[in-house]
């Protein structure tokens, strides 16, 4: 028999015990010991924070926000819509997952569904149940509680229930949305004795929107779960109102719907940090990760205001020209390596002239597409570190304009998403994308862009509403954040774009000063200023070393943010 020897076990226990000392205070060190929440709608903040104070976390207040802004922002999202989440999981090694709730195509849909007499009819796709594609919200709430939450999902579902049925107020969002929809909304009579006033014009600010048929959908949703919303008589509802009224809705695709976890987009950069983004259906992520890595190559950061801005321009312009090489994963092939191979990325950054722009017509074309810019996102982070990023929408404001009765369920017109006519070319002379052709049972490209950079020592969370523009947006917000700048510039900073094609820069009022307008139209570039601001990004940044976490609203919106200690999070009597 071996002997031990005396000086050696006390000492072997004295290294295992300075490990997992050592281990436990890592473990401590990556829980940020605070929560925090930044939304598009103050009650759907207050709903995190509810959620919260009843024990559960992130992944619950995710439910809480989700299901809140589907009743006080129908112009952005809804359960008759859907949309991304990005996960983080807490843990010595942090896991990420991603939830594709994107809408799917009825299975009778086909490439040309709203071809009539040779001629692709745009509003089909806008405006009734015709345009509606399969919703994947309530599926995502009903897999967020039960596979990631603590609570069970009627706690979860109780704040939006209680504004459904007690009411919110009518912002100026809300007015102005619908004043944009408003011929749609007095279309379907439904909408308009919901969302409109007696006399079917938009109400006045203050006003009470409530939704008792909302609030009982929801309340089934909240007690029997998926089989809620897509079995029994809310589907039966469902069906029997999109039929009825010309759409080609079955039991069978919602009997079907489920959501799709997908492996996120996840691409190292410099100094450490690493992009965890949205994966196909979503388009965004990639235009993000080509973009990042092509800045990378280049010496933005020193450069001069008009100067930078050129060399942002040129890499949105090459990395919007990929997108329309992208299409659901479940149907196409994705180049997504290839597109992301640093010789290709090497040879894109090579491409780039310093001192003059690259027309778009000398680069090979590839497919493009529209999407609605009218969706909403926000951001949640628990005192554990887990962490939500999630992009919804419903399309256009008020989306289809269409409740099938008995309801209160507005469905989304997110079929105009797809490439109506793969034939013919769009306003800009653009083919459309065959990838993101219609198919029974697919899901719609996308720009949605929930996004997370981590490193050791920091964690920050991007996302914004806005279609197309969103990947700008979110670059712009994270070249915010790479130049160390406060979090309430991230979301706040000035918005410029260029998506290949139509071949100009779009900016917001006061974006560029005069000097700086000269300075690019002298490298070639055409350049449109916008009347209004666009976006309404929300942030989350937490400081690992010092345990600081901060949220941040965009300042375009009505959105709030909030940082709480653990102790302030305990449910009121």
């Amino acid at each position: 028999m071996r002997r031990l020897n005396r000086g050696t076990l006390p000492w072997r226990l004295f290294a295992s015990s300075l490990l997992l000392l050592l281990a436990l205070g890592l473990q401590a060190a990556e829980q940020p010991g605070r929560a925090a929440i930044a939304s598009a709608h103050p009650a759907a903040t207050v709903a995190g924070l509810e959620t919260l104070a009843l024990g559960g976390n992130a992944f619950d207040a995710a439910v809480a926000i989700s299901a809140a802004l589907a009743v006080v922002e129908p112009y952005s999202s809804g359960l008759g819509g859907g949309g991304f989440f990005l996960l983080r999981t807490a843990g010595e090694q942090p896991s990420y997952r991603f939830l594709d709730a994107r809408e799917r195509a009825p299975l009778a849909a086909h490439p040309d569904l709203y071809r009539r007499d040779g001629e692709v009819q745009k509003a089909l796709s806008l405006n009734g149940p015709l345009a509606a594609a399969i919703p994947g919200l309530p599926a995502a709430l009903v897999v967020l509680a039960e596979r990631f939450g603590r609570l069970p999902l009627h706690d979860s579902l109780a704040p939006a229930i209680r504004l459904a049925r007690d009411g919110v107020s009518i912002d100026r969002v809300y007015r102005e949305r619908a004043s944009w929809r408003l011929a749609a909304l007095r279309d379907d009579p439904q909408s308009a004795r919901i969302f409109l006033d007696d006399e079917h014009e938009i109400p006045a600010e203050f006003a009470l929107l409530r939704q008792p048929e909302l609030a009982t959908t929801l309340e089934r949703l909240a007690h029997d779960g998926h089989a809620g919303f897509y079995a029994g008589d809310v589907a039966e509802k469902l069906v029997n109102g999109v039929r009825a009224a010309g759409g080609i809705w079955s039991l069978r695709d919602l009997a079907e719907y489920r959501i799709v976890e997908r492996q996120p987009l996840r691409v190292a950069l410099a100094d450490g940090r690493e992009l965890i983004s949205a994966p196909p259906p979503s388009a965004g992520g990639l235009a993000l990760a080509q973009s990042l890595l092509i800045l990378q190559q280049l010496p933005w950061r020193q450069a001069e205001p008009a100067q930078r801005t050129h060399f942002v321009v040129e890499t949105l312009r090459r990395a919007y020209r990929d997108r329309g090489l992208l299409g659901d994963p479940d149907f196409v092939a994705n180049p997504q390596q290839q597109l992301l191979a640093p010789s290709y990325i090497k040879r894109l950054a090579d491409s780039i002239d310093p001192d003059n722009a690259t027309p778009s017509d000398s680069l090979p074309p590839a497919g493009g597409w529209h999407e609605g810019d009218h969706t909403t996102h926000f951001s949640v982070l628990d005192a554990a570190g887990n962490a939500v990023a999630a992009t919804l929408s419903i399309n256009l404001p008020f989306g289809a304009a269409f409740i099938a009765p008995g309801t209160g369920v507005l469905l989304n017109d997110e079929m105009d998403d797809f490439a109506a006519d793969v034939q013919g070319a769009n306003a800009y002379g653009l083919t459309g994308s065959p990838a993101n052709a219609i198919a029974a049972g697919k899901r719609p490209l996308s720009s949605m862009s929930p996004s997370f950079i981590e490193s050791p020592g920091e964690f920050a969370s991007f996302g914004t509403p806005g279609g197309s523009r969103i990947p700008s947006m979110v670059l712009l917000a994270m070249l915010e954040y790479f130049d160390g700048q406060p979090i309430a510039r991230w979301p706040s900073v000035a918005r410029y774009h260029h998506q290949y094609r139509p071949d100009l820069i779009e900016y917001e009022p006061n974006t560029f000063s005069p000097a700086q307008i000269a300075a690019l139209r002298a490298r070639g570039h055409q350049l449109k200023a916008l009347q209004r601001s666009y976006g309404n990004q929300q942030v989350l940044f937490w400081d690992k070393s010092g345990k600081r976490v901060e949220a941040a609203s965009d300042p375009r919106g009505i959105g709030s943010s909030a940082v709480v200690e653990p102790g302030q999070l305990r449910r009121t009597p």
